[in-house]
């Protein structure tokens, strides 16, 4: 049996015993919880730990392989215009979509007013930020846009060194990216246990009740990321590129179900890293760099939920939106998804700033928090995907990637 299918067997086995003793094993579930719970943090914090190493090694490997330092430029430039462009596609097919569905239209829910949330960072913040003051400071903290930002300067001093001193330096770091990416292989050794154990959870805590007190809301959201998932990455890499689709979607299947069991970007960079490198054949100057920053600026899914979710808790609220409502909500979600990385609870705080751009309550979000877990871990797998799509877009402008692939 192959690897997907065991990390798929486990998913579909996590679901389904996790909701059988939700519904009829209640006491048994509280009891268990917390061993399932500690094999999921160790699988997690697995995968965490290769994320800093990882992209940083990964990166300046990229950077050092480049014949052109001013190629990189190019490929940031189109990186964060494509995704800023799928971004501003997601919550516009979110406000339409939901728009014709009216989810919540007539409901009668009852609304928290204590629900409290953090503000986000000012843009300029983050702008500031950039460089790091401390660059152990950033690896320790995980500070991802700091690591980048890092890993591109050190690659392209490398490139500026003398040629003994940059044969030497670079060899160095491509067999600490071999090393690291090596041990990727390792993890995904125990994958089938840990996405079992993750899902299981999620589905003992959760299960399938919850979904169907907000069924509206969470079918709408759904149905939004599937058309994204398919129609927005399946044209871009249909007009832009020469990857076939079916071969593009059948490879992404491992990171799609990390991305899914983990419902963090992040923590699934690794695998996103290695099939786009090895499956897709994006070459290693680009896909260090894209897939990195596409896990932390392209929020995509979080698009999709804030367009749903603003219209589901106006019609709770019995608040009718104008068309300039819906503007403003593009216009500040699109925006951000640059200005809100890498904040924890990143989807909450971007919801609030929508809503409070069209003068609905932030307490409207305590409807929705209890079914986010699920929608969170569908959405990170269209982000995840949408982070390989834009890679090969990039690739293939920048003639970065093989085609020359056998299926």
């Amino acid at each position: 049996m192959t690897l997907t299918n065991k990390i798929f067997l486990s998913l579909v086995s996590g679901i389904v015993i996790g909701s059988l003793l939700n519904n009829f094993a209640t006491e048994a579930s509280q009891f268990l919880l917390d061993p399932i719970d500690v094999i999921g943090v160790l699988f997690i914090s697995a995968l965490k730990m290769l994320i800093v190493p990882v992209v940083f090694f990964s990166i300046v490997s990229g950077v050092t392989n480049l014949e052109d330092t001013t190629s990189l430029g190019r490929i940031g430039g189109k990186s964060i215009f494509l995704y800023l462009f799928t971004t501003f596609i997601a919550i516009s097919f979110a406000l339409i979509v939901a728009s014709i569905i009216n989810p919540g239209e007539n409901a009668n829910f009852v609304l928290e007013k204590d629900f409290k949330i953090n503000s986000p960072p000012p843009i300029t913040s983050v702008i500031e930020n950039l460089i790091p003051k401390n660059p152990v400071k950033a690896f320790s903290e995980g500070n991802m846009l700091q690591i980048i930002v890092f890993a591109i300067i050190v690659g392209i001093t490398i490139t500026k060194m003398q040629i003994s001193q940059k044969v030497k330096l670079k060899g160095v770091f491509t067999s600490l990216n071999d090393l690291f990416l090596k041990m990727i292989d390792i993890i995904m050794f125990f994958a089938p246990i840990g996405v079992f154990f993750l899902i299981l959870k999620t589905f003992m805590t959760q299960g399938f009740s919850t979904i169907l007190e907000l069924a509206s809301y969470f079918f709408t959201v759904l149905l939004v990321l599937i058309i994204h998932f398919f129609l927005t990455y399946g044209s871009l890499l249909f007009l832009l590129t020469k990857v076939r689709l079916v071969y593009f979607y059948s490879k992404m299947k491992n990171a799609i179900l990390f991305a899914f069991s983990t419902a963090s970007s992040a923590a699934t960079i690794p695998v996103t890293l290695k099939t786009v490198e090895e499956e897709l054949k994006v070459g290693k100057s680009v896909a260090s760099f894209s897939v990195p920053l596409g896990a932390t600026i392209n929020m995509d899914g979080t698009a999709i939920m804030q367009g749903v979710a603003t219209i589901f808790i106006a019609n709770a609220y019995g608040i009718n939106l104008e068309i300039s409502d819906f503007i403003s909500v593009i216009m500040v979600a699109t925006m951000a998804s640059i200005g809100t990385a890498g904040v924890p609870g990143v989807g909450l705080i971007m919801l609030a700033m929508v809503l409070n751009q069209v003068g609905l309550p932030s307490e409207g979000i305590a409807l929705i928090i209890g079914i986010d877990r699920l929608l969170d871990m569908t959405r990170t797998a269209v982000n995840v995907t949408g982070d390989a799509a834009i890679s090969c877009v990039v690739a293939s402008s920048e003639k970065k990637i093989n085609y020359n692939y056998k299926e």
